[in-house]
């Protein structure tokens, strides 16, 4: 099966503004394929290059060597088949809720009143009807998620990447959104890439957990097959044996890597 999602030998390093002859090299000669309908989470020490690589995959950046593929067809440009939910809050706060949401469709061309019908039933979706009018200050941070969530699953992308959209919600909030996350994955089965620093997390919503090594030049140094039973409910299958023993399995291989990432950032400050 051609992957939906691919990264060929990607390096990524950057040069000093200040001085050119200092460069910095963030991920190197890293491989990774995201099947298409598969979860894949991806996680490792803070500052190792995830969220690098989650931009490369948006086209948001140019790797410095290797190539992207989508869906078999070289990327050039922005990937226009992946929708980005991000981690800081890209909400518009002079739009309401619904303007956000169908944001994407305007700017694609859409025409108004069958864009807001179908704004309003992702509203719906996502838990949030009848709050269409209100503006982002007017809504909790785990409201304010599920727009964003809305904003990216209306415009029906093939693939879904996602950079720890729900690291700053309280863990209640946090657990029903990655629940529902999981439900509009279940109903469409898009290709996923998952950044986050949650290994629970990680293992109770995908199909498929990478480990990065501590930076730089960061790059995939385990990989491990969540053999979990779907459908799931983050809460519950965290209680599972199986879940147990993943953890364990992957902390072993992540614990040295966040030392060391731990370790660099105490030398950095």
């Amino acid at each position: 099966m051609t992957p939906a999602l691919q990264f060929d030998n990607i390096t990524c390093t950057f040069v000093s503004k200040d001085d050119r002859s200092q460069r910095y090299t963030a991920v190197a000669n890293t491989d990774l394929a995201i099947a298409p309908g598969e979860f894949v989470s991806v996680v490792g020490p803070t500052g190792c290059g995830k969220s690098t690589l989650l931009n490369v995959g948006a086209g948001l950046l140019q790797p410095s060597s290797g190539s992207v593929k989508v869906f078999g067809e070289e990327l050039k440009g922005i990937n226009r088949r992946a929708g980005y939910m991000f981690q800081a809050e890209a909400l518009m706060p002079w739009r309401s809720a619904l303007q956000n949401v169908i944001a994407g469709l305007q700017y694609r061309g859409h025409e108004e009143k069958a864009a807001a019908e179908l704004g309003e039933q992702w509203l719906a979706r996502v838990g949030l009807q009848g709050f269409g009018d209100r503006y982002p200050h007017q809504l909790s941070g785990g409201m304010r998620k599920r727009v964003a969530l809305a904003q990216t699953l209306i415009l029906d992308p093939d693939i879904i990447l996602m950079d720890e959209p729900f690291s700053a919600l309280d863990i209640q909030t946090r657990q029903l959104m990655e629940n529902e996350v999981l439900d509009l994955w279940n109903a469409k089965k898009k290709a996923v890439l998952f950044i986050t620093h949650d290994l629970d997390e990680a293992i109770a919503m995908s199909d498929r957990v990478i480990v990065l090594a501590a930076g730089p030049g960061t790059h995939p140094i385990g990989e491990f097959r969540i053999d979990l039973p779907r459908p799931r409910d983050v809460a519950e299958i965290r209680m599972h044996p199986r879940f147990v023993e993943l953890h364990q399995q992957i902390w072993d291989v992540l614990r040295d890597e966040v030392l060391k990432g731990y370790q660099q950032q105490k030398r950095a400050a």
